[in-house]
């Protein structure tokens, strides 16, 4: 057409039938907007040799009011916008060998976790085949409820359990929601320490569930004479048998005191700090301290943090038709909590029982130290990387080969 002859035709990358007109000088723009905007990264446009077309010339102005006409119908009918898709952060699966698990047919079935947050909001398409084991200690609501500033908990759960768009990590798992934790007036998802302990106790005693994740955690008080009740709850639930996956805490950088968030102090838990998709550690990341309170050297393989694993700019469910991006140790919990269920779906001999003590722990947690990847000169561990980032698959073969000792 007329004032169009510089354009060039660019074919669609998932169908090179379809030809889009495109300004030759935007060909990088347009292929940096498909990456970031619609997903289709990694197809690149590739350019196609422009062809030219005869000049057409309407001699009176018929043909151009019935055109109006159509676009003004297909204007109002809505058909000429697009509904992009959300960005995914599918890397973070990559990065952390949880992609291959899709081949050994993993899904977490048979798997009781338990997760203790703000709750979760069912409205988002990715649980419509959810279900949830609900319990209210925020509340008295018998339906589940997310009372979390930008639903925390609801989209901790879209990264283990989401059915669509982005599919979580275990979905098959069996789920329990507790809401123990709200929305203060600063923002900010908070709760009492004797909430979060009576949660506990309930993943432990109601829900008898095999993993309790808690993307959440106090600040560590070296001082106190006495264990905090949270920690005490922790401590019965690991001692049992129960794999208990919390967060290192988010105040990495200058700020740092140098500890882990509690309860992620507990010897026996698996603390995780966080990763970036460069794979370096993120900034805010809680560094841990190798001295236990009573002036002992922390021992293989509970040093704090035990792993990283990703934790930024991570995309996950939220309320309705929404997808939420976060960073945090709260999202890189939930992986390793991800990863875990995987591995006792597969090797259900460390799964707790009734005479469970903890060795079982014991004995995955060395399999998790030997199977991180280490970088740089990092030998053994380290404050900030622990003993590496998670590398599930490498986790899962190094369990295989061990007989279980406990």
């Amino acid at each position: 057409m007329k004032g169009l002859e510089h354009l060039d035709l660019l074919p669609e990358p998932e169908d090179s039938r379809i030809l889009s007109a495109i300004d030759p000088a935007a060909v990088g723009f347009q292929d940096g907007w498909r990456a970031e905007v619609t997903g289709w990264a990694p197809l690149d446009a590739v350019p196609v040799a422009r062809v030219r077309r005869k000049r057409m010339l309407a001699t009176n102005g018929t043909v151009f009011a019935i055109l109006v006409i159509i676009l003004l119908v297909v204007w109002d009918s809505g058909l000429l916008f697009l509904e992009l898709s959300p960005p995914k952060s599918e890397w973070a699966n990559e990065q952390s060998q949880l992609d291959e698990f899709s081949e050994l047919g993993l899904t977490g079935s048979g798997v009781r976790v338990c997760m203790v947050d703000t709750g979760i909001d069912l409205s988002n398409p990715a649980f419509s085949e959810l279900e949830v084991t609900f319990k209210d200690m925020i509340g008295t609501s018998s339906s589940p409820i997310d009372y979390g500033f930008i639903s925390h908990g609801t989209l901790m759960a879209g990264i283990l359990v989401s059915g669509s768009h982005q599919t979580g990590v275990a979905p098959n798992i069996t789920l329990a929601m507790v809401a123990a934790l709200g929305a203060d007036e600063n923002d900010m998802n908070s709760g009492s320490e004797q909430t979060v302990a009576n949660a506990i106790s309930w993943c432990q005693d109601n829900f008898q569930a095999d993993i309790i994740s808690l993307s959440l955690g106090g600040e560590q008080n070296i001082e106190m004479q006495t264990e905090g009740v949270s920690v005490s709850a922790v401590r019965r639930a690991v001692d049992s048998g129960i794999f208990v996956v919390a967060a290192a805490g988010n105040d990495g950088g200058g700020a740092d005191d140098g500890l882990v968030s509690v309860p992620g102090n507990v010897p026996r838990v698996i603390t995780v700090g966080a990763s970036t998709r460069d794979q370096a550690v993120w900034a805010n990341s809680s560094a841990g301290s190798q001295v236990l309170s009573d002036g002992t050297l922390r021992q293989n393989p509970h040093m704090k943090p035990e792993v990283i694993a990703p934790g930024q700019n991570i995309i996950s469910t939220g309320v309705g038709d929404s997808w939420y991006s976060s960073s945090g140790t709260s999202d890189s919990t939930v992986f390793v909590t991800g990863a875990l269920s995987l591995l006792l779906e597969a090797f259900p001999e460390y799964k707790p029982t009734s005479s469970s003590n903890g060795d079982c722990i014991d004995q995955v947690k060395l399999s998790l130290m030997n199977s991180s990847l280490k970088y740089e000169d990092l030998v053994a561990h380290d404050d900030h990387w622990g003993y590496g980032q998670l590398q599930a698959m490498d986790w899962y073969l190094d369990l295989a080969i061990q007989v279980p000792a406990c």
